[in-house]
């Protein structure tokens, strides 16, 4: 199935690893090989050969030059490119979201879950264009009128993460588009060809507007082009996806030259389940949430904190709904769970399955490597623990999900805070009274906090990002779009006068 995907975007099995333009691929004859690996099989798909240092000047060269002019375009036209480029996605979203289940592997309906995500957050920005508003303020002075207006920030760099490998760049780049910023595109190692998949729609669809320098991609690894990238004064803006411990670095590297960071690190998200609660309803959200992307989600859902009147029958509901899940080929129908992206990721989630029983945790569902399949599939686990240890407030990206029980709401409450990640959480609960504390200040400390609906698929409206480890970054809807702007504010003085603000009187 590799070829006809592969031969349907129009990707030969080896690509140089940097583009800018709409026909500028960059061969660079410094530049190692990465290889593409199916994670369901083992076996490589495709090669790429990554950027070096010097095709990495090019395309941020190429991208400085194209924000002089792109600034300067109006932002409801810089939203016909954006409208397009949706268009295009639209008419590849089987064979691009297949691609996406095939060197993530993720299941086939949430890769083509991601590639729909990507059209409806560019149908998103063609909106915002034409609402990149300021505000009309008074002036203490008379005859003077304040203001203030959002420009273009500038090349804005974007580093995104395995398990999303095309909608962060959507989320990211159709956004910084319409607010007048090139992008510079560097995608996770485990997943090249979907980034060289989604340059090419990007490079048809800009060459057709006759322009360069928009969307641009630079495939290499983090040690060497990423650093360049954070330490890179020409790029004012980092927006970087991925783990907690990497999200340092990145945060310190860019702040020492007092660059921004758009930061969406671990999660490490939980569900409190009330003794009002529909069971039913619950158990499929915290199913879906737990198991989806093979637990690969920074939304995942990975502890349920349940009142204990109800802990023993929400246990066996779950151990039942995860006995009917269908781990396989993520292209496969039927299909509900896919592999790990890695050997690494499997080996951490048995040593984080160790150090749970070893702190009294008991493994009720799960935990074993089904027979049959491939090295990176597991089968997912549910682990019910006394206490939330330490490894219960790691997060470990794999499908384990810890139960916790509470007695009183605000100790679920205080477990449901108690973890350094804040990105998603949830509640279940018929009572008003207990989903409004939730979402109350001294509640959820999260980015975001949902009731009666899971941790994980959170709609492309909303400002999507969290609080503490998390990073506190703000990406896709609501008014993210100012993180890709530099505010500016205007007095117009159109009296005679020259009065001073304060009542200060000058000579």
């Amino acid at each position: 199935m590799t070829k006809p995907i592969l031969k349907k975007l129009s990707i030969s099995d080896i690509n140089p690893g940097a583009c800018f333009g709409p026909d500028g691929w960059i061969s660079d004859p410094k530049g190692t090989e990465l290889v593409s690996f199916n994670p369901a099989t083992g076996e490589p798909i495709a090669k790429v050969v990554q950027a070096g240092d010097e095709a990495y000047e090019r395309v941020l060269s190429e991208a400085v030059s194209a924000f002089k002019s792109w600034r300067m375009v109006p932002a409801p036209k810089r939203g016909d490119v954006v409208r397009d480029l949706a268009g295009a996605i639209r008419e590849l979203k089987e064979p691009l979201g297949d691609l996406v289940s095939l060197e993530m592997g993720k299941i086939q309906a949430e890769g083509h879950g991601e590639v729909q995500e990507m059209i409806d957050v560019c149908d998103f920005a063609v909106g915002l264009s034409r609402q990149l508003y300021g505000l009309t303020l008074a002036s203490e002075r008379p005859g003077h009128r304040m203001m203030e207006q959002w420009h273009p920030l500038g090349v804005a760099g974007v580093i995104t993460a395995f398990n999303f490998p095309v909608a962060v760049w959507s989320w990211n780049s159709a956004i910084a588009a319409v607010c007048g910023d090139p992008v510079v595109w560097k995608p996770a190692g485990p997943t090249p060809l979907c980034a060289v998949a989604v340059q090419h729609i990007a490079n048809r669809v800009i060459a057709d507007h006759g322009l360069s320098g928009i969307f641009n991609l630079v495939i290499g690894p983090g040690n060497s082009i990423g650093n360049r990238m954070l330490n890179d004064s020409r790029l004012p803006l980092i927006s970087f996806t991925g783990s907690t411990s990497i999200g340092r670095h990145v945060s310190a590297a860019v702040a020492r030259r007092f660059g921004r960071t758009i930061l969406e690190l671990g999660g490490n998200n939980a569900i409190i389940v009330t003794e009002e609660a529909d069971l039913d309803l619950a158990t499929r959200a915290i199913l879906f949430g737990a198991i989806g992307t093979a637990g690969q989600r920074c939304t995942s859902t990975r502890r349920v904190i349940i009142h204990r009147s109800i802990a023993k029958e929400l246990a066996q509901r779950l151990v039942q709904a995860y006995a009917q899940i269908k781990i396989g080929n993520p292209l496969d129908p039927g299909i509900l769970m896919g592999p790990l992206i890695s050997a690494d990721a499997v080996e951490d989630m048995f040593k984080a399955i160790e150090q749970a029983s070893a702190d009294g945790g008991e493994v009720i569902c799960g935990a074993r490597r089904p027979p049959n399949l491939g090295k990176q599939f597991v089968e997912p686990a549910i682990i019910r623990m006394h206490a939330q240890t330490d490894i219960v407030k790691r997060e470990t990206f794999a499908p384990i999900l810890y139960l916790l029980e509470y007695e009183r709401f605000e100790d679920a409450l205080t477990l449901h805070n108690d973890v350094p990640q804040g990105l998603s959480s949830a509640i279940f609960t018929g009572s008003l009274q207990k989903a409004e504390e939730f979402l109350s200040p001294r509640g959820s400390d999260c980015g975001i906090a949902n009731v009666n609906i899971g941790t994980s698929g959170a709609e492309i409206g909303g400002a999507f990002g969290g609080e503490k480890e998390t990073g506190g970054g703000r990406e896709s809807g609501s008014d993210a779009w100012k993180a890709y702007m530099r505010r500016q504010t205007n007095t117009i003085n159109w009296s005679k006068d020259l009065p001073l603000a304060q009542g200060i009187h000058f000579g």
